[in-house]
Parts: structure tokens; C-alpha cells; sequence
């Protein structure tokens, strides 16, 4: 006689159901879709469930708020659940190469574990710029510095309507920006493949553009590009002083956005710094989620060489090389690789092991290159003159907030944009001594994420300096 009583694992999923409908009712959409919709039925083991969530800046703030009450309504919903955890997950199987899916085999993961294909959708064939399937959230590294535009970058691959849209990501070259828009792209395409997904460099859409206006097929492109559920444009300052391009622009962005279709953007600077821009177009931008990538602190530097030596062959360089990488390469990832890049060359060409003095020879002029490029005397003008003091005030005895603050971030960019120590950053700044370098620097790193003038400030000082002829 056949058993029809349901199966512990439907049984499971079916509670689930339910307990995601009794959050929904009580929290409300917005809040709901915000920051439970992620949440994944993982397992359930004996008395004990697990969730699970794809970073833990949502682990946090579920367990922090809505932990509780999920435990409460699983022991009501399931006899003899005691145990609720909720871990880091992404809710994806991996490929059988560990790489996404070829274009046009698109695999969605159901409810059931069953694999479906992508129906292909003429539409945006040929308009959009192709993915880098090494782009994923799987390769990304997170840390303070982006955690929060990952966050954010995870929640659009895996809500359909969020209560931000457009999310705008900016930061500076290397940053991370372009790896999270593949990275959604990828993963939307995975678990939901009748989403029309287009991905796009804003140098792409003006090409595009202008090309439908030469061939008076306008109209056709205008309809291709609103076809798409989900659209993302990469780089947009690019755009900035082309006005006809911007006016398209800003009319498919008006179109998606009322149809509630999600825009992702990214730029190199916050919406109200481009200039060029139209400020209907600045005001759209700014009218989501704006999230600034911040450049990758020590540890988070430490932590991407660790993951990008794997697939070069060298994950065990000794440590104290990763850690002059980590202190001497700063300014962007993209840096960090073609450093690694260079001694994995150096030592599989040569046969020689990985050593700290081999590594320091193989990067003499990339490290003399940043030397040269940025002094501490550089910084000590550029800060001055954009808090309008005196460079000589710098090194003083003043102690005004005038001349405090920009002080204390003059020393906090003189540690993160050159090698020099402690005690020759004090020198620079009327001999005092290291400790006052180092409670200096600490001071910025406590107050940049409480303080979003002076985290913008640090962040445009930064990027004037690395960056001058941008």
C-alpha cells in the first residue's frame, strides 16, 4: 500500500510557506522584502531548522531583530522544533566547473531541486555587453568596506520589488563596482530565468544609441532596451556632457522605474559630484539607494589575495608576502591581481620560490612608480586647500578644530596612500610622535562611518590624489 502522507522535507517546506506568509502580514511588504524575502529553508534536522541568508550583514540584522519571532512561529507551525539558527548561504548549487552557466543553458534551482532552462528571448539579443562568468558572488570579497553595497547588491538578485530602486553603486577604479553588477546579473539569471536580465556599459549604450539614430531605428531600440526586467548600466559618468544620450537615458530609466523593473547603476563619484550631468537625470540617480564603495582596508586587501592566489597556483606564498602586498598596494584590486600575477609569472617562468625579497625586486617599479607618484607633501597641499588652510598649519601647534580635523585626516591619508611609517608620518607633521600619528588615523576610522561629510571628504581627498587627472 503506497504511503500519500506528505514528505518530512514537503511537510518542512510547507511550514515554511506559511511562516514566510505570517512575517509578510506582520511586518508589512517593504520591510518583509527588505530583509526576510532572502531568508532560505536550508534544512531541517530533528528539532533543529536552518535558514539561510547570503551575507552576513543580513545574518546580523535578522538574527538581531526578527530571530526571535521566527523561532516563535516555527514552534508553532512545527511540533518538536526547538533550534532555529540562521547561517551564511547562498542558496545556489555550484556548476559543474564551479563557473556559472553558457549563455543560452540558464539553470534555475526550484523548490523541488528540479533544473529548468532560460527561454530565450530574441528581444536583447546583441544589445547588451557580454558577463564575465568570474564575476559572481561567489569570487567577491567581502569586508567593511563594501559590505553594505554587497548586501544591497544581494538583496536586488533575489527580490523581485524592493522599497530602493534605482540602487546606485559608486566608488573608485577597482573597487568592486563592476564584479557586483555581473555578480546579480549571474545570479538572477540563475534562480529566476524568465527575467529579462541586460547588462550594459553606459559606453555601450551610447554606441547603441547612436547607432539606432543613424539607422532610424530609434524607435526599435527604445523598445529592446524597455523590454528588459531588470537593467544595468555600468560606468554612467561616461555619459555625463552627452545630452541627447542622457535624455534617452533618462526616459528608459523613467520607463523601468514605473513599470517598478529594477535599474542597477554604477559610477565613479556620487550622483550630486557629476558634473555634466542633467540634474532631472542626477535626481533620478540619487532618488534609490546610493552606496559608496570605500577602498579596501588592510584586512580586506589581505583577505582578496588569499582568495585570488588559489586559481594562480600560489596559495601558499609565505604570508609575509601577502602582508606587503596588503600594506604597500592600496589604491585598488585590480592592482592587487596584477601584482599577484607578476610573481605567480616570475616564479612558474623561473622555477624559483615565492620569497619577500624575490617579490620586492619583481614589483621594484610598481612600488617606486607609487612612491613617486604620491608624497606625503602631496597630501599635505591637497588637504589644505580643501579645508582653505595653510599647509604650514598642518604641522603646528594649533589646536583648533579648524586645523585639528584636517590634521588627523592629512596623517589617516598619508598611512593609507604611502609605505611610510609611523614615526616618519609624525616627522612630516612638526616631529610629532608616532602615537599621536596612530590615535590620529584611529579617529578617522571611527568617526567615517558616522560622519558622512567627512567620509565623503576622505573619500574625494583619496580619489584626488590617486586619481589627479580624472
Amino acid at each position: 500500500m503506497n504511503d500519500c502522507s506528505p514528505s518530512p522535507a514537503r511537510d518542512a517546506h510547507d511550514a515554511w510557506d506559511r511562516i514566510r506568509a505570517r512575517l509578510r502580514a506582520e511586518l508589512g511588504e517593504a520591510t518583509f522584502a527588505s530583509w526576510l524575502a532572502p531568508l532560505t529553508l536550508v534544512d531541517v534536522d530533528g528539532e533543529e531548522v536552518t535558514l539561510g541568508v547570503a551575507t552576513r550583514f543580513l545574518r546580523d540584522w535578522i538574527e538581531s531583530h526578527y530571530a526571535d519571532r521566527i523561532a516563535a512561529l516555527w514552534a508553532d507551525h512545527r511540533q518538536g522544533i526547538q533550534d532555529t539558527r540562521i547561517v551564511i548561504h547562498d542558496g545556489l548549487p555550484p556548476a559543474a566547473d564551479g563557473e556559472p552557466p553558457a549563455d543560452g543553458e540558464r539553470l534555475q534551482l526550484r523548490r523541488d531541486g528540479a533544473l529548468g532552462l532560460r527561454a530565450h528571448d530574441e528581444r536583447l539579443d546583441g544589445l547588451g555587453s557580454p558577463l564575465n562568468n568570474r564575476l559572481t558572488f561567489r569570487e567577491f570579497v567581502v569586508g567593511e568596506s563594501n559590505e553594505l553595497a554587497h548586501a544591497a547588491a544581494q538583496q536586488v538578485a533575489g527580490v523581485d520589488h524592493l522599497p530602493f530602486n534605482p540602487l546606485y553603486l559608486y566608488g573608485g577604479v577597482g573597487h568592486g563596482k563592476t564584479h557586483l553588477l555581473h555578480a546579480i546579473a549571474w545570479c538572477i539569471r540563475g534562480r529566476e530565468p524568465s527575467r529579462r536580465v541586460l547588462y550594459l556599459s553606459a559606453e555601450r549604450f551610447m554606441y547603441r544609441f547612436v547607432q539606432a539614430i543613424r539607422q532610424k531605428d530609434t524607435v526599435a531600440f527604445k523598445e529592446r532596451l524597455r523590454s528588459a526586467d531588470v537593467l544595468l548600466i555600468d560606468d554612467i559618468q561616461f555619459i555625463c556632457d552627452k545630452d541627447s544620450t542622457q535624455e534617452e537615458f533618462l526616459h528608459t530609466l523613467n520607463a523601468l522605474l514605473d513599470h517598478r523593473c529594477q535599474v542597477v547603476v554604477s559610477a565613479d563619484r556620487a550622483p550630486s559630484r557629476l558634473d555634466g550631468m542633467e540634474e532631472r537625470l542626477k535626481s533620478r540617480l540619487a532618488g534609490g539607494l546610493a552606496v559608496d564603495i570605500l577602498p579596501a582596508n588592510y584586512e580586506l586587501r589581505l583577505g582578496i589575495l588569499r582568495e585570488k592566489a588559489r586559481p594562480l597556483g600560489i596559495a601558499d606564498a609565505p604570508r609575509e608576502v601577502m602582508e606587503f602586498l596588503a600594506r604597500n598596494i592600496t589604491s585598488n584590486v585590480r592592482e592587487l591581481e596584477m601584482a599577484l600575477h607578476s610573481i605567480a609569472a616570475h616564479a612558474a617562468l623561473l622555477g624559483g620560490a615565492i620569497t619577500l625579497p624575490t617579490t620586492q625586486w619583481v614589483l621594484r617599479d610598481v612600488l617606486v612608480a607609487k612612491e613617486q607618484k604620491i608624497t606625503i607633501e602631496d597630501i599635505q597641499q591637497r588637504v589644505a586647500a580643501h579645508y582653505n588652510i595653510k599647509p604650514a598649519e598642518l604641522s603646528s601647534n594649533r589646536r583648533s578644530q579648524a586645523v585639528v580635523r584636517p590634521r588627523h585626516v592629512a596623517m589617516y591619508l598619508a598611512k593609507q596612500l604611502t609605505s611610510r611609517s609611523l614615526p616618519e608620518i609624525g616627522r612630516k607633521f612638526g616631529k610629532r610622535d608616532h602615537t599621536t600619528v596612530l590615535y590620529a588615523i584611529r579617529r578617522i576610522e571611527d568617526l567615517r562611518p558616522k560622519d558622512p561629510a567627512l567620509d565623503e571628504d576622505v573619500e574625494h581627498l583619496r580619489r584626488s590624489l590617486e586619481e589627479p587627472d580624472r
